[in-house]
């Protein structure tokens, strides 16, 4: 067999935390999702990015179990596997990687088997950003919900989320400056980027992906086999040719009365009344997922989230929507865009508009989403105040 050419581009992949709080009683990166571990999904996307030197930081106690993981999923790329044993912290870990390297690497991902769904096309937007010359790059995605800083039991104040991200991996650094950094590094930090920002270097910013969140707790596990697991078959739809764009309508009401805060469009309306309902009552974000459903030919929001299913009782826009833009890219469809119209007599949308539309966005991948609304003139049970009526088209194209 021939050797593969050698690559410049190294990713370690971090895989030797213990998962105290995932609760599995072994390794975390060794617990399965559905018939392969957390590590092995997380390979399918390293070996689907640009080919690259693979090392895998595995618990010494399981080095044999990782390189199995490894191989499996590196198809013939088998040559460019390196597996070796991690420390006691996250930075001993890292450091173990890198003296892994090969003297040919010139940029650096460390990516943490935890995100174990984060897609291919993650890996390629830091490496893009490192190929046009940046030192140091995170990818990040907007924090949606309201962020409070609080001392002990009480809240002391509301924090700005117009400056702040949430940090995802793989992060991407040139060699020469990750190396340097990790020598200085005189105490421990929460991640690379902080590591090398201490040392002196700017960090840029990339968009994140929400498959990429971290598995961490048992509710984050449940998740991440939800997502992976079989979508189920409509015989009658899809056995039809799929080479057509297709449009889907989704429609939705809730009334006011429910519990705690409002969440509407995937933002939270501090002050206003909650919307009623199995979930957080998100009548734009059910629609929506209504709308996909149909379109794909996937059956209804019932079908995958109904009142039987308890990890979604007072689940937000970002886990429906998540789950739905996997069930209609598995049945070979891409989000052309989504347009909603809701109605209305409260909150008032159009001051944060721009902001519920990105946080519904973001969980669709990126789709184009665009939201309007509408009173009824005083008509009916919106006009009334009593609730939210909301309508969705969704145009499905062939992936």
């Amino acid at each position: 067999m021939s050797m593969l050419p050698v690559p410049h581009v190294a990713i370690i992949v971090v895989a030797a935390g213990s998962g105290t709080r995932l609760g599995a009683g072994g390794p975390k990166a060794m617990v399965g999702i559905d018939e392969s571990s957390i590590l092995r999904h997380a390979l399918a996307g390293v070996f689907r990015a640009e080919p690259a030197q693979v090392v895998v930081v595995a618990p010494a106690t399981h080095q044999g179990d990782a390189l199995t993981d490894a191989l499996a999923a590196a198809g013939d790329r088998r040559d460019l596997v390196t597996v070796v044993a991690g420390g006691s912290t996250r930075q001993e870990s890292v450091s173990a990687g890198l003296r892994a390297l090969w003297p040919d690497v010139e940029y650096v991902l460390v990516h943490d088997a935890a995100r174990a769904l984060a897609p291919a096309e993650l890996f390629a937007r830091v490496l893009d950003a490192l190929h046009d010359g940046l030192p140091a790059v995170l990818p990040a995605l907007p924090v949606i919900d309201t962020v409070k800083r609080v001392a002990g039991p009480r809240v002391r104040e509301a924090v700005d989320r117009a400056d702040l991200v949430a940090a995802q991996t793989p992060q991407g650094f040139r060699r020469d400056i990750l190396d340097t950094a990790y020598r200085l590094a005189d105490h421990e930090h929460t991640d690379d980027a902080a590591l090398v920002a201490a040392a002196g270097h700017p960090i840029a910013i990339v968009d994140g992906d929400p498959l990429a969140f971290k598995i961490t707790t048992p509710a984050d596990l449940d998740r991440a086999r939800h997502l992976v697991a079989p979508v189920p078959r409509v015989q009658t739809v899809l056995d039809e040719p799929q080479a057509a764009p297709r449009v889907g309508l989704g429609t939705d009401v809730h009334g006011f009365g429910g519990e705690g805060a409002l969440w509407l469009a995937g933002v939270e309306w501090p002050g206003e009344p909650a919307l009623s309902g199995h979930s957080d009552g998100d009548a734009v974000a059910h629609a929506i997922v209504d709308a996909l459903l149909g379109a794909a030919g996937l059956g209804d929001i019932g079908t995958h989230f109904g009142t039987d299913r308890p990890e979604y009782v007072g689940a937000h826009a970002d886990a429906f929507l998540s789950r739905t833009l996997a069930l209609v890219g598995e049945a070979g469809w891409r989000i052309g865009n989504v347009s909603v119209q809701m109605q209305a007599n409260r909150p008032r949308f159009a001051p944060r508009r721009a902001e519920a539309e990105a946080a519904l966005s973001a969980a669709l991948g990126g789709a184009s989403v665009s939201v309007s609304a509408t009173t009824t003139d005083g008509l009916g049970f919106t006009g009334r105040g009593e609730g939210v009526s909301v309508t969705a088209v969704a145009l499905l194209l062939p992936a």
